[in-house]
């Protein structure tokens, strides 16, 4: 069965029109990759919406709760692959709305540390949940073996990418991936 061309074949084949001496195939990967990005990152915001988050503060929220003990500033960072100043700002709105809280290290005073309160391990429980809910429906048109094989091209395109997954990166919760805060 041959299905209509979508938006990424249609872009493709212009631009092979227009500048035929390149080789435009990466927008077959690229493009779709971006494309998928963008309306699963416009849908999924609406899971967590619900709990007043938008997708950065749902990331570092799940950070906080797969990491399970306070982290540091820098490390909230490299979870949640923002700017210090990014996550500072997300902190400071986060512990305003009682949903995680910052604490000097008993140790070095001048070093703080992040950790979830029992409101805001709810909270994010609960957007948590809908978020797996909402990733479920929109990959239902996918059977298993599909699943399977793009997970696998996605891993392997994200490993080319990245190079080697920090491996004390996920033994305390670290990501590797961006678009779900899983």
């Amino acid at each position: 069965m041959k299905r209509t061309p979508d938006l990424i074949e249609t872009a493709k084949s212009q631009w092979q029109q227009v500048r035929p001496d390149l080789d435009v195939s990466s927008i077959d990967v690229v493009g779709r990759v971006l494309r998928a990005a963008a309306v699963l990152r416009r849908r999924l915001d609406v899971a967590v919406a619900d709990e007043g988050l938008n997708r950065a503060e749902f990331d570092l929220l799940c950070a906080l709760r797969r990491t399970g003990s306070p982290v540091t500033p820098g490390r909230l960072n490299e979870l949640t692959v923002s700017s210090g100043a990014a996550t500072t700002k997300r902190v400071h709105h986060l512990a305003e709305r009682g949903l995680l809280e910052r604490t000097s290290d008993g140790r070095d005073r001048r070093s703080a540390r992040i950790v979830l309160t029992e409101q805001g391990g709810e909270v994010i429980d609960r957007a948590f949940s809908r978020d797996v809910a909402a990733q479920g429906q929109l990959l239902a048109a996918l059977n298993p073996e599909q699943r399977d094989s793009l997970a696998g091209g996605l891993a392997e395109l994200l490993h080319a990418l990245e190079g080697s997954v920090d491996s004390a990166a996920l033994d305390t919760g670290g990501r590797d991936v961006t678009a779900s805060g899983e």
